[in-house]
This record gives structure tokens, sequence and C-alpha cells, in this order.
């Protein structure tokens, strides 16, 4: 769909959290090239706080069917799935899902290492039944990679999917001054917020222990950032670096670093893994979930098998020893990210998915 031929749409675009704004922010601005009417709110603005531990704001009003009353949107685009999603169903507009992560999977970690007590585990049962009322009455599902899709088939077999593959504005990400790291030096960029895919950086004690000489450094933080501390901090070449700002800051970490990598035990299509390609860093991730959908192995990086420390050490080291290798490689990580998640292009696609269903 062009610029000549876009229909005119009118589509409400909501981002659940604060920390996603700053990139639906790009996609909007994508489909406003596009020709489309687009609003961009954020979820935060307009629920009164159910469910939440605060049980005082379970019955403030929330604004959001007067927000689809005076907007009249034609699709309302959903990261969250939660009031928003339910009011919106309950409006009869149609509702696109985006699904970034493996909900089921997070819930059920979440159940086992976090939630215990009471009014935890009834708010988190009251957004599992919206979550579930969104996915079973969305228009359509659309995950962030393939994987994801395949899982969702599993729960809603005659649920609408597409591929709804995030983008990322290029031009943003640029090399400049690095911080001051010791090299040589592999880059983290990843959150510990749920165990099912934080607790693979325990595969770190076997390679800090064997690449003494290299210094490891983690930009990230969560609710188990304590669980890995407590096991990598004996380690003199692994190093902390808690949470940066983004993105000027990160980009001064990626500018820095040798190699990016990324250690975790589930992961759809992280963005950090797209920023660290067009910042030209060779990439080493681990081979689960969406990963090798959005980079290349032995081309922008290698993949690895989960536990597997002998080939993370096998891999680091000869991106470390053989510079031209990872300066090839690093090339290549931009080239593929620039041609298969620019926003315009992704842009497109989620008006050829809006097409099929209204």
């Amino acid at each position: 769909m062009s610029k000549e031929t876009s229909v005119i749409l009118k589509i409400l675009v909501v981002s659940g959290s604060l920390g996603k704004y700053f990139h639906l922010q790009e996609f909007t601005d994508a489909l406003l090239s596009l020709g489309v009417e687009c609003k961009l709110v954020n979820e935060l603005d307009y629920l009164g706080g159910f469910p939440s531990k605060k049980i005082n704001k379970w019955f403030t009003d929330n604004g959001i069917k007067k927000l689809l009353r005076d907007f009249k949107p034609d699709a309302v685009f959903i990261d969250r799935q939660g009031e928003f999603g339910v009011k919106t169903i309950d409006s009869k507009i149609p509702l696109f899902v985006l699904l970034r992560g493996h909900y089921w999977s997070e819930v059920e970690w979440a159940k086992r290492t976090l939630h215990k007590d009471v009014i935890t585990k009834m708010v988190v049962y009251l957004r599992k039944k919206k979550a579930e009322k969104c996915f079973e009455k969305a228009t359509a599902i659309i995950p962030i990679c393939k994987y994801i899709e395949n899982v969702v088939k599993e729960k809603y077999p005659n649920q609408n999917t597409d591929i709804f593959f995030e983008g990322i504005n290029s031009s943003r990400w640029f090399p400049i001054k690095p911080m001051e790291l010791k090299h040589p030096c592999v880059g983290l960029l990843q959150d510990a917020n749920w165990w099912g895919k934080t607790k693979e950086m325990l595969t770190l004690k076997k390679i800090l222990k064997e690449m003494q000489n290299t210094h490891f450094y983690w930009v990230g933080e969560g609710p188990y950032t304590k669980r890995v501390l407590d096991e990598l901090k004996e380690f003199k070449n692994f190093h902390w670096l808690g949470h940066l700002e983004y993105p000027d800051k990160i980009r001064k970490y990626l500018s820095a670093i040798d190699v990016y990598a990324l250690v975790t035990g589930m992961d759809t299509a992280p963005l950090t893994l797209k920023e660290a390609q067009l910042m030209e860093k060779p990439v080493v991730a681990s081979d689960v979930g969406g990963i090798s959908e959005i980079m290349i192995n032995g081309k922008t990086g290698f993949l690895i098998k989960e536990g597997d420390h002998k080939e993370w050490i096998k891999k680091l080291t000869i991106l470390l020893e053989d510079k031209s290798k990872s300066e090839q490689m690093g090339k290549e990580g931009k080239k593929f990210v620039e041609e298969n998640f620019n926003w315009e292009k992704i842009a497109e696609n989620f008006l050829q998915i809006m097409k099929k269903y209204i």
C-alpha cells in the first residue's frame, strides 16, 4: 500500500508502557506518512488502576469509552492485553493485539517465582481473565515473530493471526564517543524480568571462569537482578552497569563494546538485538524463541544452543580475535536490519493485515 493508494483510516494506537511509547510513536509516524489518521495514547493515562494492588483505585472511571466515542477509530492497536482491549471489544471496534512475548510462559514463571500473597494472586487472576478475553475476541492477534505465532495457533487455533515484525529507526543508531570500558569486552543488554528468560545468564559462570582476560558488561535490571549478581559477583571480569538512559547512553554503551551477547532462556524478537546490529556489532545469541528470525546465523553473528558454554567461548573468541570477521558481520547485520525492519515497511505490512480483516 503506497502513499498514493492508501485508504484514509483512523487508528488508535495504545501503548501499554512508557518504555514502549517511544517505539510506538515511530510506528504512528510511519502510519501518518502513509495517509492514515492516527492517535497514540498511553494506556496508563486511561486506567483507574483495575486490576492492581491498590484496591482503592479499582473503581475509578478510566475514560476509555469516552476516548473511543470521541475519536471513533476504525481499529484499535494495543500492545498490552488488558482493560483497553476489553473496552474496545465491548464497543464493537476491531481490535488488533500486538503480542511481543511468550505471554503464557511468562505467567507460569511469575506464578512459580514471584506471586505468593493473596492480593497479588488475585490481581494476576483478574489480569489473566482480561488477557484471555482480548485473545479470544480480538479481530486478530499479531505476534512479533513466527515462533510466537505458532504458540498462538496452538492456544487459539481458530483466531486470526499475522506476524508484525517491530520496526526500528536506523537513523537513531550511529557510533558516538563511547563510554570507557575495559577491553576486550562483551556487552549484554537485557532485563531480568522473568526467570524463564534470565536463568540462562547463569551459563556465564563457566564462560567467565575460562575467559578471565575478557570483560563482560551487563546493562539491565529487574526482579531477578540480585539472584544473578549473587551468582556472578565473584568474577572480577563481570561488571553490572544497572540501568542506562535510553537511547543516548545505550548508544554510548553499544559504541564501546566489541561483541554483543544475548544470553537468554527465551526471547521473541528483542529490540536490543536489532540495535546492536545497527551499531555494526557482531552478535552472539541463544538459539531460542524467535531470535533466529532477526539475525542470520553465520552472517551477522552466531546462534548458540542453551547451556552450551563451550560453544559460547568458541564463538566469542573467534569474534574477539578476528577483527576482520567481526567488522564484516557488523556491516552485514546493519544491512539486514535496515532492509527488513524499517518502519515504513512495517507500517505498510500492518495496513495489509488490516485490509484482510476489516
